[in-house]
């Protein structure tokens, strides 16, 4: 079970922090995600981070702005969002699975996800 917070509304080039604690399960064994969807838009791919080794990938339009952390005590994974934009607005989704390199940018390869949290970025 994954529970999402930390969604809210600022102003453009404000930060965010989204949280996601997972419950239950190998939380090491799975790569961890974050998606967001706009209204009337597909889900689309965030940032993620592997279970083994750490390493991350960004969708090219939060490259330098956002970042995810994994806390393998905490259970818990983030997104820091820095230099916020109108277009990140948007509800965002945290996800786990047993996905591949190849397919973690693909929301249909997670098995788990929390119920969302919305950032709200105005002009």
């Amino acid at each position: 079970q994954l529970q999402a917070y930390g969604g809210g509304a600022v102003q453009t080039g404000g930060s965010l922090r989204l949280s996601c604690a997972a419950s239950g399960g190998t939380f090491r064994a799975y790569t961890m995600a974050w998606f967001r969807q706009a209204p009337g838009k597909e889900r689309e791919f965030v940032a993620a981070i592997r279970a083994s080794g750490g390493t991350t990938h960004y969708t090219d339009s939060v490259k330098g702005r956002f970042t995810i952390l994994r806390d393998g005590a905490k259970r818990t994974i983030y997104l820091q969002m820095n230099n916020l934009k109108p277009e990140d607005t948007s509800v965002y989704f945290c996800a786990a699975g047993t996905v591949i390199q190849s397919t973690l940018r693909d929301a249909k390869y997670y098995n788990y996800w929390g119920q969302g949290t919305q950032v709200t970025v105005s002009s």
